[in-house]
């Protein structure tokens, strides 16, 4: 079975930093576009970055530009994000998606 797994999630202060990982199994082919995603409470799911495994080539939201990073470690099919400088309207359940697959998610909390 294709599984995403993520982790790295939990709760940090307010300008804290968290290291997120999507690990993708379950097939032996690379991703071409790996994504990541948050749910804020009472919010729709959005995304937030997104990165391709053919060019390198990076998409973030304006939001999140110069805080968050995505990188991909194609040793491992393993997605990752940076996310620094939190803040507290950061809070969500974290997922990354690819290949239409959507992993379980991690929670991000950021106090005040």
């Amino acid at each position: 079975q294709v599984q995403l797994v993520e982790s790295g999630g939990g709760l940090v202060q307010s300008g804290g930093s968290l290291r997120l990982s999507c690990a993708v199994s379950g097939f032996t082919l690379d991703w071409h576009v790996i994504g990541w995603f948050r749910q804020a409470p009472g919010k729709e799911r959005e995304g937030v970055s997104c990165i391709s495994s053919t060019d390198g080539s990076t998409y973030y939201e304006d939001s999140v530009k110069g805080r968050f990073t995505i990188s991909r470690d194609p040793t491992t099919n393993e997605g990752g994000r940076n996310v620094n400088s939190l803040k507290p309207d950061d809070r969500a359940v974290c997922y990354c998606n690819t290949m239409g697959l959507w992993g379980q998610g991690t929670q991000v909390t950021v106090s005040s």
